[in-house]
Parts: structure tokens; C-alpha cells; sequence
């Protein structure tokens, strides 16, 4: 079981490009498998073997551990694009997981950040320092083009193009595609880009990444972590919800250009999402937006 799940996650990391936190979402879920039927069956079952009775017995082992729903269902998940790709190199005859159903989730909208709070973190940064205009220049990417901090920490030198004002993305399966960027990222991008130079020309250890466009202080590529940590250390300092992280940023991004006039399709393309189905939960807070201004407005409402 070991090496088929090795060779499974090479195939999602170098094949899909599947990002480090996915993978090891994924080894995590597998190896609870593995060890689930070495523990609880006793046995280390062939590949062949496990039907979808083992299946639903593991979730259901699972259920009476305390695993929430949501953790359930992407356990459920991680072993049906296992299979699939078992069933691709014919080391199985077909995918067992997919005869379960996943369990029901609650709707989710996603949170965002109000205009106004945007501009209050993009102040926080101190541009008198590296650091500060370092940081600037991720938070006004991540709002201006509602990438992904995976995506952010991935890109290169040769991913900009700031007399245009594009950035060159690479996304989940590999999949590139090129968004705009407006003046006030592309103004930080300039800014940071003179002290990244000075930085890398002081810096001559093997951690350098010259290519890489974001940096840490020791000249290495920045980290999915250390864009997380830094948002929070701002966001101690501000009036922001506690619990605001990176990816709001993107959700901010999407709601805004929907509750401005921008259609669907068109934001679909920008965050890169497969479906339109995954970019219509905008749709939710645009609505709500909708109903409060009616509400405020509207003398009989």
C-alpha cells in the first residue's frame, strides 16, 4: 500500500502540480487508511481486495472517532481519486469509492473583506522598510488579481509583465492563466522589485532563488506559511476580523468585481476556477449586498 501511495503522489505532484499543502492533506488521508486496515482489519489487504464495504466501514470509523462531516467527505474524496487512478494503471478493475455517496454539507459562503477594511490593511505596511515594501506588493497582488497565496509564492521574475500590467499564473492541474494587475500593484511591484535587486546582489548563499519573484530576507523563495504569518502579524495590528487570512483577499477580490458589474464568466476566468458552479457562490454575498442597500434605501422597505 506504501508505494502505491507514493506513486500516487508523484503522479499529483508532478503530473498535476498539486500544491505541498494538498499533498500532504493527501498522504495524511491515505496513510489514516493504511494504518486503519492494518489496525482495526488486522490485515494489509491487496489493492483488488478492498470493496466498498472497507470503504464505508473506514468512514464510518471515522464518524464514531468524532471526524466532522467536511473531514469525512474530503477523506471520502482523497481515496476516490486514489482509486481512479489505481483503476488507470489497471491495478484495480474499478473504483470502489465511487459507489458511496459523500455525506451532505452544510452551505458555506465565503467571507470577505469590506472595501474600506481592504484599504485599511494595504496602510499597514511600512514602506520606509525592505519588508514593508516587500509586503505591500503581495497584498496588493493577491487583492489585484484574486490569485491563490500558492500561486503567489510559485510565480517568477518572468511571470510579470508591469509595463502591461499582467501576471503570468500558474493554477491548480498545471493550468496557466494571464490576469491584469491595476496601478497600485503594479506601483508596489516597482518599488519592491529595486530592493529585491539589492537584496539579491548582497546575498550569495545556496538559498538564494534569483528567479523566484517574492523572496525572504535571506534571498530563498517565500513561503505559503510565511504569507500567512505575515497577514496576520498586520492584521493584530488593525481593526480586521481575527480571523482573517490570505485567501480572503481572493474572495474579496471576486465579490467586489461581481458587486461592481463584472460578470460571472469573466471572474471565473480570473480566479481560474474549472466551473462556474465553484465561481457562483459570489453570487450569495452580491445578493446580500443587494437587500441591504434596498433595505437602507427604499423608503417602503
Amino acid at each position: 500500500m506504501a508505494n502505491h501511495i507514493e506513486s500516487f503522489l508523484d503522479h499529483l505532484k508532478f503530473e498535476k502540480n498539486y500544491s505541498p499543502h494538498t499533498l500532504k492533506n493527501y498522504s495524511r488521508d491515505l496513510c489514516e487508511f493504511s494504518s486503519y486496515l492494518q489496525i482495526e482489519k488486522n490485515e494489509d489487504l491487496p489493492l483488488e481486495a478492498i470493496d466498498h464495504i472497507t470503504i464505508r466501514d473506514f468512514l464510518g470509523h471515522l464518524v464514531s472517532k468524532g471526524n466532522q462531516k467536511s473531514s469525512t467527505a474530503r477523506k471520502l474524496s482523497t481515496l476516490r481519486s486514489f482509486f481512479r487512478f489505481m483503476d488507470q494503471l489497471g491495478l484495480v478493475t474499478s473504483n470502489p469509492a465511487k459507489l458511496i455517496s459523500l455525506p451532505r454539507q452544510p452551505k458555506r459562503h465565503p467571507h470577505c473583506l469590506s472595501i474600506q477594511q481592504v484599504e485599511e490593511l494595504l496602510q499597514l505596511p511600512d514602506s520606509a522598510t525592505d519588508r514593508g515594501k516587500r509586503d505591500l506588493a503581495i497584498l496588493e497582488l493577491l487583492y489585484g488579481t484574486g490569485m491563490r497565496v500558492g500561486e503567489l509564492v510559485n510565480l517568477n521574475l518572468s511571470s510579470l509583465s508591469i509595463g502591461e500590467g499582467l501576471v503570468r499564473i500558474r493554477g491548480k492541474g498545471k493550468k496557466e492563466r494571464i490576469v491584469p494587475f491595476g496601478r497600485p500593484a503594479g506601483q508596489a511591484l516597482r518599488t519592491y522589485l529595486i530592493t529585491r535587486t539589492a537584496l539579491i546582489q548582497k546575498k550569495t548563499t545556496l538559498q538564494t532563488t534569483p528567479e523566484a519573484l517574492f523572496l525572504n530576507l535571506r534571498g530563498g523563495r517565500l513561503t505559503t506559511r510565511s504569507v500567512q504569518r505575515l497577514l496576520k502579524q498586520y492584521v493584530s495590528q488593525s481593526s480586521l476580523p481575527m480571523d482573517a487570512h490570505p485567501h480572503m483577499l481572493r474572495h474579496s477580490f471576486a465579490t467586489h468585481l461581481l458587486n461592481n458589474g463584472a460578470d460571472l464568466r469573466t471572474i471565473q476566468e480570473l480566479l481560474g476556477h474549472a466551473s462556474l458552479s465553484t465561481t457562483q457562490r459570489y453570487t450569495h454575498l452580491s445578493v446580500e449586498a443587494l437587500i441591504k442597500a434596498y433595505k437602507s434605501a427604499h423608503p417602503k422597505a
